[in-house]
């Protein structure tokens, strides 16, 4: 029978005995009939107090407070089993570090700031008061007014899942979050899902940014979210090339492209009328753009874009390296290496067991202008 994995418009027909669950602060184990069970008399939760009125099962638990240099276990499951849908909400920034760890594994296989894990790298720099905020509706991610975040990538598991979230602010955050998840039978051949940040403020000249490396198995890149800083004066910033270097390549790439606005499915600097125009389409976008001046190609401006291989993985058997270029034209039509900021997450499925991460940047260096 189905599993109920895999959904799309042509399966929801499809019955399957796969059952849905679902973790969030009104039920944190995500037992059945464990939801909105707490009583606001206690006075041990967030609502408690709005909620003392009402009683029991009146939105007495919507969200937790997360205590400071902790990381907390948010969603603790036991396989077989797939998270299908993930939202969070809260004062959301850098300073929440976003971690999934498969089968018992002492490695997390996502390690992300948490925003920047739905393509929101540049939230320190919104204006809710001006209403200067980015939105960013895709097939896998979605960011919604203000600061909920969304994501949809299927994330089958066979023995275990443990979702944390640990604060590195000065200060206890409040958090929302509900994280929807099926049990169910999962295949062999069903890979997990990954996601890594990394960012390099400024690269160097000549200095090609590493997306990816050190990935040890079989799978499949699924895709990057970038933000851009950039530095240097004069010209466009998009030139650089993006490239897979898959199963051992070396000097050369397998996959390569032809410039950072073709990669995210745009063209010609995406520019129209001297100015840069914003798009979120299903598996691409460029949604914000942060501006300094009217000049296209003045330095310091900020940009933030996302690509979804859903149609298109780039599999690979056993290594993967993905890297992109820094690099600029002048307005006579010669390149020039820049000195810009990159952050990245890069997605993508693989099997276990997930090689270290990179050391993770510290709460300073993590810190968005």
């Amino acid at each position: 029978m189905y599993n109920g994995l895999g959904m799309n418009i042509g399966t929801l027909s499809r019955l399957s005995n796969a059952k849905s669950r679902s973790i969030s602060a009104e039920n944190k184990d995500g037992s059945v009939g464990g939801g909105a069970r707490e009583d606001p008399s206690a006075g041990l939760t967030t609502g408690a107090n709005a909620a003392r009125e009402l009683g029991v099962g009146w939105k007495v638990s919507p969200s937790i407070i997360l205590p400071v240099n902790t990381e907390i276990t948010i969603a603790d499951i036991e396989g077989p089993g797939a998270v299908q849908s993930m939202w969070f909400a809260g004062y959301v920034r850098h300073n929440l570090i976003f971690r999934i760890y498969w089968d018992g594994q002492k490695n997390p296989s996502v390690e992300t700031p948490l925003p920047a894990f739905f393509a929101h790298i540049y939230c320190e720099c919104n204006n809710y008061s001006t209403g200067e905020y980015p939105t960013m509706s895709s097939s896998m991610c979605m960011v919604a007014p203000r600061d909920g975040l969304s994501c949809y990538w299927e994330m089958p598991f066979k023995k275990h899942c443990r979702v944390t979230v640990e604060n590195l602010s000065d200060g206890p955050q409040l958090f929302y979050y509900q994280i929807n998840y099926t049990l169910t039978g999962v295949p062999e051949n069903c890979a997990y899902f990954h996601a890594q940040y990394r960012q390099r403020r400024p690269l160097g000249l000549l200095e090609e940014y590493t997306v990816l490396d050190g990935i040890e198995g079989k799978g499949q890149y699924v895709g990057t979210s970038l933000a851009v800083g950039t530095n240097s004066h004069g010209g466009w910033w998009g030139e650089g090339e993006v490239k897979f270097y898959i199963d051992g390549d070396t000097e050369y790439p397998t996959v390569c492209g032809t410039g950072l606005d073709n990669y995210f499915l745009g063209a010609h600097n995406w520019e129209s009328g001297g100015k840069y125009i914003t798009y979120s389409g299903h598996n691409a976008g460029m949604f914000q753009v942060i501006k300094n001046g009217k000049d296209m190609f003045k330095s310091q401006q900020r940009f933030q874009m996302y690509r979804w291989h859903i149609p298109d993985p780039v599999r690979f058997d056993r290594t993967l390296k993905v890297t992109l270029q820094d690099l600029g034209r002048r307005r006579d039509g010669t390149y020039f290496s820049r000195l810009d900021d990159f952050m990245t997450v890069a997605y993508w499925y693989q099997t276990l067991p997930t090689a270290p991460f990179p050391d993770f940047p510290g709460v300073d260096e993590l810190e968005i202008q």
